[in-house]
């Protein structure tokens, strides 16, 4: 099968966007909703930090982890493929994708440290109010890394994030 593109790619990606049809890969964009589960998991301990606090312990434990660690650590079974492809993925899709990344792994990061403030306060609805605003701005995120996944270049410019913080 003979593509046409209307974006940049490597000469390998016609072969990887074959390989990646019926996968969890997104044939399109060569990247994989999977990797979002990184930071869903942390999302929902941090939604419930107000009424369990001791799992404050687990939001601490998180940290970063790059797309191809996660899937080398995965159990799925297109997982190699998810390695294999990524270096392959469109820079149109890939750059705005690792940009939303990035944005989330620092939002993530400072926020722990304001949570921690939080927790200490004894103040359950200030934690509450806070994790659930954090909550909501990193799954803002995660949503444009999904549309990325799914062929769309969108990011959220840092400083709406700023301002979002305080």
């Amino acid at each position: 099968m003979n593509y046409q593109f209307d974006f940049e790619h490597d000469e390998d990606y016609p072969d990887f966007r074959q390989r990646a049809e019926g996968t969890n890969v997104n044939a399109q964009t060569l990247l994989a909703t999977d990797y979002l589960n990184h930071f869903n998991e942390l999302v929902m301990t941090m939604e419930m930090l107000a009424d369990m606090p001791e799992l404050f312990e687990e939001v601490q434990a998180w940290a970063p982890k790059d797309y191809k660690d996660h899937f080398r650590d995965s159990t799925i079974a297109d997982k190699e493929l998810a390695i294999e492809a990524f270096d392959h993925a469109p820079p149109k899709f890939k750059e705005p994708f690792e940009q939303n990344i990035e944005k989330i792994n620092r939002l993530i990061l400072k926020s722990i440290d304001r949570l921690a403030a939080d927790i200490k306060t004894k103040d359950m609805e200030l934690v509450r109010l806070n994790s659930s605003t954090i909550s909501k701005l990193i799954q803002r995120l995660l949503d444009m890394c999904s549309a990325n996944i799914h062929g769309s270049a969108t990011t959220m410019d840092q400083s709406e994030i700023d301002n979002l913080i305080g």
